[in-house]
């Protein structure tokens, strides 16, 4: 995949620098309805767009990673939500284990008759 991008990018530069070379006539770029300062061939019209490009692709990524972020911290969110609620319930279940052994550890306190404990006389 990285080589077929590669040769990709080798022939946009061979295509671009064919462009520039072989397009050396006059021209004239407007925008907005002013003519563009320094646009006098017609190369630099083919440049212009190509740093218009250049920016729209870099804007586009952009807009990509912070999507990615975004979906990324929202399934960290989530993943900590599950974790939390999972962890509340372990919480919950071992205090209702806790609570029923403290309630028969009581009820067998109870249940034994108090009786002083008897000392036996060393022989």
């Amino acid at each position: 995949m990285i080589f077929l991008g590669l040769i990709v990018t080798l022939a946009a530069i061979v295509a671009g620098v064919a462009v520039v070379l072989g397009n050396t006539g006059d021209a004239q770029m407007t925008m907005f309805g002013d003519s563009v300062p320094g646009i006098t061939e017609q190369w630099h019209v083919f440049m212009a767009g190509a740093v218009v490009s250049i920016v729209f692709m870099a804007g586009m990524l952009v807009v990509a990673l912070g999507f990615k972020r975004a979906v990324n911290a929202r399934r960290e969110l989530r993943d900590l939500r599950d974790e939390h609620e999972e962890s509340l319930q372990t919480l919950e279940m071992e205090r209702r284990k806790l609570q029923h052994a403290l309630a028969q550890a009581r009820r067998g306190i109870d249940d034994q008759p108090s009786v002083p404990a008897q000392r036996v006389a060393p022989s």
